[in-house]
């Protein structure tokens, strides 16, 4: 029999906690407003389509794996554990679900400073996780379910938190160009090519595609809300150009940068 440590258990208690409140936030929900409307409350040019969040029904399909196999699921019989890995990427996922938690709750009553703290704190989790990780020499099993979740889960919250420190501008300020002196399109050009450059680097450094077809999928997401004829906050209709051609060719260097990454792979084995 499996032996489960207190890590585990941990771990399964936090993570159907963190999924239960989310589903709560936009089923009750909470403070009477679901978390994409408080997002549309707040527009800017950053801000990807609607459809673009589905990807947190695979994070949370990926994070389910994750602590099913935390918890002895998925494992060969006499297969070694990395014990010490487990519990250390057990404790930083829990800490972050339970700042996930925080986060819904910040968000739903707009304080968006408060937000921006709980995502601050969950891409810390994240970030340590992934480094941790990545100093592992993983099996076929062990980069499905525990380098995979994390691969896409730290992706996705790259991307969040500029969302959340945007929409902080836009809370506190109206818009970047209060507190910056630069517009609103100059601003959204700017933190997209610092999430380019970041993606990149990442993708290279670690040959991770999972992590760069998150980047790739919501760069879509904001090319997509860009080109849509729709009223705000639905759309922008190619209102701004400067933004469209930014994205435009962020994708393209993403798209090469994976594949280019997966091809010095092949040749380095």
């Amino acid at each position: 029999m499996k032996k489960i440590n207190s890590i585990s258990i941990v771990v399964l208690i936090t993570y159907l906690a963190m999924v239960i409140v989310n589903g709560l936030a936009n089923a009750l929900p909470i403070n009477g407003m679901i978390t994409g409307d408080i997002s549309n409350s707040y527009p800017n040019l950053f801000a990807p389509t609607g459809i673009t969040f589905t990807i947190w029904g695979v994070i949370y399909l990926l994070l389910a794996a994750h602590t099913a196999y935390q918890l002895g699921l998925f494992r060969k019989q006499g297969e070694e554990v990395k014990t010490a890995l487990l519990k250390e990427v057990g404790t930083l996922f829990a800490i972050s679900s339970l700042a996930n938690i925080a986060w819904i709750f910040a968000w739903h009553y707009k304080n968006i400073l408060l937000s921006l703290l709980f995502m601050l704190i969950i891409l810390v989790c994240l970030a340590l996780i992934y480094i941790r990780i990545h100093k592992e020499q993983l099996t076929t099993t062990e980069k499905v379910f525990i380098r995979l979740p994390f691969s896409v889960y730290f992706g996705w919250i790259i991307v969040a938190t500029i969302a959340n420190v945007t929409t902080l501008l836009v809370d506190k300020l109206g818009s970047p160009v209060n507190l910056l002196g630069i517009s609103e399109v100059v601003w959204t050009v700017v933190i997209l090519v610092v999430g380019l450059l970041i993606g990149v680097v990442t993708t290279l450094k670690h040959r991770d595609v999972a992590y760069g077809l998150v980047i790739v999928w919501a760069y879509i997401g904001i090319l997509i809300k860009h080109l849509m004829d729709k009223p705000l906050p639905d759309g922008f209709n190619s209102q701004y150009p400067a933004v469209i051609v930014t994205v435009v060719i962020s994708l393209v260097v993403l798209v090469a940068t994976i594949i280019f990454s997966q091809l010095n792979a092949k040749n380095t084995k």
